[in-house]
């Protein structure tokens, strides 16, 4: 607790992260400048924003279970595909409507996820890991090996005409706000377990199982709980990706991309929200930023090839993470309430 009164744990919390009235003036200009994007920016930058606000649902879901009650996990994106799957086919096959079929992915993947939360109670660390990779290699085998009729095989499942309360979800603006809306509603809650008991629970876990099981948590539940809450994140996710590219396949959510969503998460911080949701928005912007160098790289020297592109982003992401974890292993929230700490202390130097 610095001098203000505010917390701060070791990770890059961010309870208080909005306190006085400048700040809240800086929020609403900021969700104004959200709003008025689709109408001044070119449709590409429309499209990489609402893939931003559903990579950022997801990674809140990973900070939740990984960065607050400590919980490895390296499935987030099959978590994503139960989602995907369970959205699409409630859309194409049962004309659930948008918003239901979001909840019902949810749902899916979070009683996917709480199996491997089970798995929690009796291990951790490196063979915690493992069995959440096990996630990966299970929500393949479903989806290509159930009858055809369910899932679609290799081919996937293709969704047409999706509206959400009356609007048509075929274009990238509606997509765009839409997103924008359900990123905001998933944040909103974010915070409200953050700050629950529940939140309380998962960072006493985190911390020390031992010492929070004889403060009377029930360490099991706890982290049962952990891997439901960021299960369901991901299947809303997953709901949205599939509503927003109108198709779903088992290539779109593969070990690598779980391992991206983890470098977002490392960069913005652990144990903060907004570091989530920070961390994605530079790894988001630094893929794209790659992928448009690469492409004219390899219009310019055609001796080269497209595979600059994946191999560029496969450097990117590993130098990223490697001087993060040796420079700024609490990520750049950390950075931050450092520097507000100091601001509040100025000009005196303790």
């Amino acid at each position: 607790m610095d001098a203000s009164g505010v917390y701060f744990t070791s990770y890059g919390g961010d309870r208080s992260l909005i306190r006085t009235r400048p700040q809240w003036v800086a929020l609403a200009l900021f969700v104004f400048a959200l709003v008025v994007l689709p109408w001044v920016a070119p449709e590409r930058w429309i499209s990489m924003g609402y893939t931003i606000f559903i990579t950022a649902v997801a990674v809140i879901g990973l900070q939740i279970c990984t960065g607050y009650a400590g919980q490895i996990n390296i499935g987030q994106s099959a978590f994503m595909g139960v989602g995907a799957y369970a959205c699409a086919v409630a859309v194409a096959h049962w004309s659930f409507p948008v918003p239901l079929a979001l909840v019902f992915g949810g749902v899916a993947a979070a009683i996917f996820g709480s199996l491997f939360g089970l798995s929690a109670a009796r291990i951790k660390g490196f063979y915690l890991a493992l069995t959440t990779i096990a996630a990966q290699a299970l929500f393949h085998f479903f989806a290509l090996n159930l009858p055809r009729n369910w899932f679609g095989g290799p081919g996937g499942v293709h969704l047409e005409g999706a509206t959400a309360f009356g609007i048509n979800l075929a274009n990238d603006t509606a997509i765009y706000y839409f997103a924008l809306i359900v990123l905001v509603i998933m944040t909103f809650g974010a915070f409200g377990i953050v700050r629950s008991r529940h939140g309380r629970a998962f960072e006493a876990v985190r911390d020390d199982d031992v010492a929070a099981g004889m403060m009377g948590i029930n360490v099991m539940m706890t982290k049962m709980r952990a891997f439901l809450v960021g299960a369901f994140y991901a299947g809303i996710a997953g709901g949205l990706w599939a509503i927003a590219l109108r198709h779903v396949s088992v290539e779109q959510f593969t070990l690598f991309s779980s391992i991206w969503l983890i470098s977002m998460m490392i960069v913005g911080g652990l144990g903060s929200i907004v570091g989530a949701l920070i961390g994605t928005v530079l790894i988001q912007l630094a893929r794209e930023g790659v992928a448009n160098l690469g492409s004219s790289l390899s219009q310019t020297f055609p001796i080269v090839g497209q595979d600059i592109v994946f191999a560029s982003m496969n450097v990117l992401l590993g130098t990223v993470v490697i001087l993060f974890l040796l420079f700024e292993p609490k990520g750049l929230m950390h950075r931050v309430n450092t520097a507000k700490q100091a601001w509040r202390r100025w000009p005196f130097p303790y």
